[in-house]
């Protein structure tokens, strides 16, 4: 399969630190890749210089062979890239329903007050609900957010990035939080929509479900990229067993 996103040479530096030191990476059309490493590795750094949220020192991403480096981050969007957050932040005064199809709304009418103000908003509404049962919240669609469980939040984070069409879907841990039931059950639903057809790129630390459906890992330790590889190749890499399981291990350790 053909690239898709290509990443090159991402250097980030917060004042005299280096986040990133010239990580490069490819991801092929329909791929599912898994971005791992310690805490303070550089990976959610990594999302948001893709996304434009921050400017590197320097880099270049392309996506499906368009240089899209200079490009601000809505318009990034628009040109294919959704980015999911750890921390979920939907809309509280709307219905589940309504966060995704503003998205939605926002993806075909192009303007996200047009998209509000809308007297038909009926194709919008179609679309989110079929972006709920996608990821299995349906029977929540006419919910208020409020009150919600934190299950139920990932799972609309996940929706409101679909409802944009992506080419490429980046989530930020969307498992951190979540029982080993509800983790199990949403990678299993992430792993679902790659099968479809779409791009995931993924950044995780539940490495038990990481090994399980994902199908390449990238492993960043200190701003570096250690590894790249299929999963069973990188875990018997003996510099990322010392830098991302080690590190595990000495935590876990009483």
């Amino acid at each position: 399969m053909g690239v898709i996103l290509d990443v090159r040479n991402v250097t980030v530096r917060f004042g005299g630190v280096i986040a990133l030191d010239d990580v490069s990476f490819k991801v092929s059309q329909g791929e599912f890749l898994c971005l791992i490493g310690p805490n303070g590795a550089g990976k959610t750094t990594m999302m948001r210089a893709i996304t434009g949220v921050i400017k590197p020192l320097r880099a270049q991403v392309l996506l499906s062979g368009r240089d899209i480096s200079r490009l601000p981050t809505y318009l990034r969007a628009r040109r294919g890239l959704a980015l999911t957050h750890q921390i979920v932040r939907p809309f509280a005064s709307m219905t589940v329903l309504d966060n995704v199809a503003l998205a939605a709304g926002h993806r075909l009418l192009g303007r996200i007050i047009t998209s509000m103000t809308s007297m038909d908003r009926s194709a919008a509404r179609r679309q989110a609900r079929r972006y709920l049962e996608l990821v299995g919240i349906a029977d929540a669609a006419n919910k208020s957010v409020i009150g919600q469980p934190l299950g139920v939040k990932k799972r609309l984070e996940v929706a409101r990035a679909l409802a944009l069409e992506p080419k490429v879907l980046l989530l930020d841990e969307p498992l951190a939080g979540l029982n080993s039931v509800e983790a199990a059950r949403l990678a299993d639903t992430v792993a679902g929509i790659n099968r479809q057809g779409l791009t995931v790129v993924m950044i995780e630390h539940n490495l038990g479900e990481v090994l399980r459906v994902c199908q390449r890992l990238v492993v960043l330790n200190n701003g570096f990229k250690i590894a790249d590889g299929p999963p069973a190749d990188v875990m018997r890499n003996h510099t990322v067993r010392a830098a991302y399981v080690g590190k595990e291990n000495q935590n876990a350790a009483p």
